[in-house]
């Protein structure tokens, strides 16, 4: 396998955030007169709003209360848990690392670009990133195979030139159905039954990290 690429999910793989979300969501939707728990919920972080909201109360995101509810989400989780959250250990070294390496690396985010820039910023490794695909780039969200189609065409590489690192079965199932191998974390709060299909799996960045030269990143080939 000669990873000349990777495609980074951001949420609760470089920044501890994805209880977070869920709880912006569970505020979010009990504005809209709907009371779903946080374990609930907590277990669709990593879908994009068009697959949580079908999901949790049956509504589409497309009307008019999906709308609703998308915005008060992001609203929320801007305003009173943005400003807390923190990377996870070593995460820019990480990030850094697969830089120096030369490998190209490509953002690919179920969440809104006005966030993911924010949390790319947040983790310090803007200025690593070779490109971006967020909710915007891709008509379905994870774990449809959109968002990593659009990463692998701006990215300019073929499927198996690539991988995906993420924390959440959506990550997996996402990129196997665009034909990519995905390198799993466990910071994002799921058991290994849930992550069984990785190619590899770690605990964090700095597992990762630690463990760079053995890993299928450490055999990568550089442009």
């Amino acid at each position: 396998m000669q990873i000349r690429g990777v495609i980074l999910d951001v949420d609760g793989t470089l920044i501890d955030s994805n209880d977070a979300h869920a709880h912006a969501w569970v505020e979010a939707l009990a504005q809209g007169n709907h009371q779903v728990p946080f374990e609930q919920v907590r277990r669709l972080i990593g879908m994009g709003s068009d697959n949580l909201l079908p999901n949790t109360i049956g509504v589409s995101r497309d009307t008019p209360e999906g709308k609703q509810l998308s915005q008060a989400w992001q609203e929320i989780f801007e305003s009173r848990y943005l400003p807390d959250l923190q990377p996870f250990p070593q995460t820019r070294e990480l990030i850094q690392r697969i830089h120096e390496q030369g490998l190209k690396i490509v953002v690919a985010t179920s969440g809104e670009a006005s966030m993911m820039e924010a949390l790319l910023k947040l983790a310090q490794v803007d200025e690593f990133i070779e490109s971006e695909t967020s909710s915007k780039d891709a008509k379905n969200s994870k774990p449809d195979p959109d968002l990593i189609q659009a990463a692998l065409e701006k990215i300019g590489y073929h499927s198996d030139q690539v991988v995906m690192l993420g924390d959440t079965p959506y990550d997996i199932e996402a990129a196997a159905k665009a034909g990519v191998k995905t390198i799993a974390l466990r910071c994002g709060g799921w058991q290994d039954s849930g992550l069984a299909d990785a190619l590899a799996i770690y605990d964090n960045p700095a597992d990762l990290l630690a463990h760079y030269d053995s890993s299928p990143l450490g055999s990568a080939v550089a442009v």
